[in-house]
């Protein structure tokens, strides 16, 4: 059987005979033949199929890749249509053909048979391409990563994102990696940086307080993260304040004082106790506690020796030398018994006060009497008593030869015995009275009068002034040989204040009203201390004297700027001293020391720096500024405008590069290079630009008060052709 044009079976036998039956129709007949047969059934094949020949019989198959009947189509079969992982396997795309495909892999893929199409049918697949391995896609700072067909960028550790998302592809997005700068560290207050260091990742800053300040916790380190930012620093540092000084048994607290590091709380031991050992302080410390002082108050036991007796009532004894440096108040113990068993006992008690160390003192006593006499110090004083006894001499010996004697009581009054039977007579005493200063060579005074009296035993107080040493000649005229006494007198200084309207002018001068004589001369006792709470090792303390005739005295104090001041001023003659506070200014930072030197090109431009001297107050630091060449002329020393590289002005109009403290400044020398990358205290030590020409300035900076003085420090003779 075989199939018609349009599918019908025709028994083989009839198509030979139709075959037959069209040759006689068109025309000359001739033989008929086997090959003739399949010669005409492959005439009529399609053109995208083949005449095979099986046997005694042709037939038209679709060429591959087409579908059909063979003669009358033959269509394209699209190989496609199952997809293309199904027909050319994972991660390609699926092409069809005129009569057949072929493959190609994704992008990010490639055939295993190394070339761009292929056909599965030997084996060949897509296999992924390591992007990351080809070429470094991900821009600079940037970390290629490879995906399934595909690559990510991210930035690199040390680097952040900018402009765009991460992550990133570079031909799809705008993201830039930019290498990460924390810039400026953050500022603590009362603390500063040590040492220097970068603003790159992992970069550490330290702190450390300031001098005056304390901070509890240990914690001293900022660093650089990954973020671009800086750690917050948990130093707290706090200024330092020891609050009030501590108390110390017998003594008080002298003057005025500060509760600052450094300060010095002076104490004065109390009336009866001494410091044998040094000054008594206490100083305020870096934890915020007074540092107790190892001296302390001891309680004086005065020793009374050598106890005699002279003209007959006078008593003199010496006390232990160099530890009492005040008055000491004696009580003076009297016993005496008559020789005479019947007659009465006297008995009788006198105090002394003095300065002297060979106090002595006249006694109102009985002729020819024997006496007990206990010299004592009065409380608050202690001392061992001295006692000593001796006989005064017989009535007979004293009965018309004038004799008499003295004893000083109320410090200027005395108290006049005349050894005489001869009652209610008149005598006549004259008084010759000479003052002097043991501290003022011109101090002089002098005065005479004459004192009548009826009585036995007289008094007389004198006008003397304080703070003086007296000797009063006493003669009673009228004797046979107008007999004298000669005794000294030593007054106390006043205790009322003499000094009053203290005040200062020109900084460092003082002027105040004197309560005293006019035109008496007067010495003043002047005590300086002075220190600076942010510099510990500074203490300066004065002690001298001064003597002015005026009433309104004025002296001006050499005195150090940037300090604070207490001042105690003491006229000798009295006992208050007036105490004052002042403080001295900073005045201009010197010029710094450098090498002057000029740069075209090369290396880094080195400066070498050395200290200058502190000859106007404490040096604070010293400031590295790069200026435009072109601004020299028009830069003042004293502008606060040039911040850090990393401020928002314009680096057109300089900055600060550096900033080293003059403590950490070597006694030798201390080299940087300019544009090292480095940070100095919290500035940046930016690079200098190549085709720029530079102005490189030096200046000092000395700060009080957190205020900083920069007029007239600064040194321009530095330029850097870059």
């Amino acid at each position: 059987m075989a199939r018609g044009p349009w599918g019908v079976c025709i028994p083989l036998g009839r198509l030979l005979l139709l075959l037959l039956l069209l040759s006689l129709a068109r025309g000359a007949p001739r033989s008929w033949s086997q090959d003739d047969f399949h010669s005409d059934i492959c005439a009529t094949c399609h053109e995208h199929a083949t005449c095979l020949k099986r046997e005694r019989m042709s037939i038209c198959i679709c060429k591959y890749g087409f579908v059909g009947n063979g003669r009358t189509h033959c269509i394209d079969k699209d190989e496609c249509q199952f997809g293309a992982s199904v027909v050319c396997g994972n991660h390609t795309s699926c092409h069809n053909t005129p009569g057949g495909f072929y493959c190609i892999c994704l992008e990010g893929y490639r055939a295993t048979n190394n070339n761009k199409t292929f056909i599965p049918n030997d084996g060949t697949y897509c296999t992924d391409i390591d992007e990351c391995e080809v070429s470094s896609r991900c821009r600079y700072g940037g970390r290629c990563v490879n995906t399934h067909g595909s690559y990510e960028c991210y930035c690199m550790d040390g680097y952040l994102p900018k402009g765009g998302p991460v992550p990133f592809h570079p031909t799809r997005d705008a993201t830039l990696c930019t290498e990460i700068d924390c810039g400026t560290p953050p500022e603590i207050p009362g603390g500063y940086i040590i040492g220097n260091y970068t603003s790159r990742l992992g970069s550490q800053v330290h702190y450390a307080c300031k001098e005056g300040f304390f901070s509890d916790s240990e914690d001293t380190v900022s660093s650089c993260t990954a973020m671009g930012t800086w750690d917050s620093p948990k130093l707290n540092c706090q200024e330092i304040d020891c609050g009030h000084p501590p108390e110390v048994q017998h003594a008080i607290l002298e003057g005025n004082h500060s509760s600052r590091l450094g300060s010095v709380a002076h104490y004065v031991c109390l009336e009866g106790f001494e410091s044998p050992g040094a000054k008594i302080t206490s100083v305020c410390t870096e934890k915020g506690t007074w540092r107790a002082s190892a001296s302390s108050c001891s309680e004086i036991i005065v020793e009374i020796n050598e106890v005699s007796v002279f003209n007959n009532t006078c008593v003199r004894w010496q006390i232990n030398p160099g530890r009492i440096n005040s008055k000491i108040e004696y009580v003076i113990h009297i016993k005496g018994q008559r020789l005479d068993p019947l007659e009465s006992v006297h008995e009788e008690t006198v105090n002394l006060t003095t300065e002297s160390r060979t106090p002595e003192v006249c006694l109102d006593l009985y002729q020819g009497t024997n006496y007990t006499v206990n010299i004592s110090t009065a409380p608050p004083r202690r001392s061992v008593p001295a006692v000593i006894e001796f006989q005064t001499a017989g009535d007979d010996l004293l009965e018309d030869d004038g004799i008499f004697n003295i004893s000083i009581f109320n410090e200027v009054c005395l108290k006049l015995n005349r050894h005489s039977r001869k009652v209610g007579s008149e005598q006549v005493y004259q008084f010759k009275v000479l003052g002097r200063r043991r501290y003022l060579n011109t101090f002089y005074h002098a005065t005479s009068f004459n004192f009548t009296t009826r009585e036995q035993t007289a008094v007389v107080c004198l006008d003397l002034y304080p703070a003086t040493d007296y000797t009063v000649n006493v003669t009673l005229l009228g004797s046979p040989e107008w007999p004298s006494v000669q005794t000294t007198v030593t007054t106390v200084p006043a205790v009322q204040q003499t000094i009053s309207n203290i005040s200062i002018f020109n900084e460092t001068c003082l002027r105040w009203r004197s309560m005293k004589t006019a035109d008496i001369e007067e010495m003043y006792l002047v005590h300086i201390w002075g220190q600076r709470w942010y510099q510990k090792g500074f203490a300066q303390e004065m002690i001298f004297n001064i003597t002015a005739s005026s009433q309104t005295p004025e002296t001006c104090l050499d005195l150090s700027p940037g300090t604070n001041y207490s001042v105690s001023i003491q006229a000798l003659s009295s006992e208050l001293p007036v105490v004052i506070s002042l403080t001295t200014q900073i005045t201009e930072p010197p010029l710094p020391e450098v090498d002057f030197f000029t740069v075209h090109g090369g290396p880094l431009p080195r400066l070498r720096l050395r200290k200058a001297t502190e000859k106007n107050g404490p040096i604070s630091s010293y400031q590295v500024l790069v200026l435009p060449l072109a601004l020299q002329s028009t830069f003042a020393c004293d502008s606060e405008e040039a911040a850090s590289f990393f401020s928002k002005a314009s680096e057109a109009s300089g900055y600060v590069t550096a900033e080293l403290l003059a403590k950490d400044i070597p006694d030798d020398a201390l080299e940087i290079s300019i544009g090292d990358r480095l940070y100095y205290g919290k500035y940046y030590n930016a690079p200098l630009k190549t085709g720029h020409d530079y102005c490189i300035i030096l200046r000092i900076t000395s700060e009080w008060n957190e205020v900083q003085f920069f007029k007239n420090s600064c040194e321009f003779d530095i330029f850097f052709f870059m």
